[in-house]
């Protein structure tokens, strides 16, 4: 068994603060960008907003 100080960190792509390797995440650890399912999608939505074009 492992430590929870032994297991790998990353930072948050959003919220840029640390978050330690879960087992959901085992398959595609490279993938994960995200702490929590809050900063992805607020991520996306400011993706999007800075897509839209201005009101007119």
């Amino acid at each position: 068994m492992r430590k929870k100080a032994d297991l790998p960190q990353k930072q948050c792509a959003e919220c840029n603060r640390p978050f330690t390797w879960r087992k959901k995440w085992a398959r595609d650890w490279e993938r994960v960008r995200y702490c929590s399912e809050r900063c992805r999608r607020s991520a996306r939505q400011a993706r999007t907003a800075a897509k839209e074009p201005p009101p007119s």
